[in-house]
């Protein structure tokens, strides 16, 4: 179960480093975009400082979340993206495919979340 949950972490920790990493560099191909979601775009680009900020969340919490050591500072970090994610496929997107993948790693993130809440009881006391 251990090498099991190292590797979901890696490559949920490896996805979210690359979409970081995608927003710096753009080396990913675009999908087809709505004009609802083109609206939502050229509101993201008026605000110049949204994106490079969200990508670095996504590359320092996708990294943090590959290692067992970080992994619960990762999932805390990773964590207001998701949920952006969520409420964007649930509420804009739509497709059955983005709700699919993000409700997966919604779950993944969770999980980890309640696997290491012993190591936030100090935070919250």
């Amino acid at each position: 179960m251990k090498i099991v949950k190292f590797i979901i972490c890696l490559l949920f920790g490896l996805m979210f480093a690359n979409a970081g990493l995608d927003k710096f560099l753009h080396y990913m191909p675009m999908p087809e975009i709505t004009p609802e979601q083109m609206k939502i775009f050229d509101a993201f680009n008026k605000l110049h400082w949204l994106m490079p900020l969200v990508g670095a969340v996504e590359i320092v919490g996708g990294l943090l979340f590959i290692f067992p050591k970080t992994r619960a500072l990762g999932a805390i970090v990773i964590l207001p993206v998701m949920v952006g994610i969520i409420l964007h496929v649930f509420t804009i997107d739509k497709s059955t495919t983005g709700m699919s993948i993000a409700g997966v790693l919604f779950v993944i993130n969770l999980w980890m979340i309640i696997d290491n809440k012993e190591k936030y009881k100090a935070l919250v006391k």
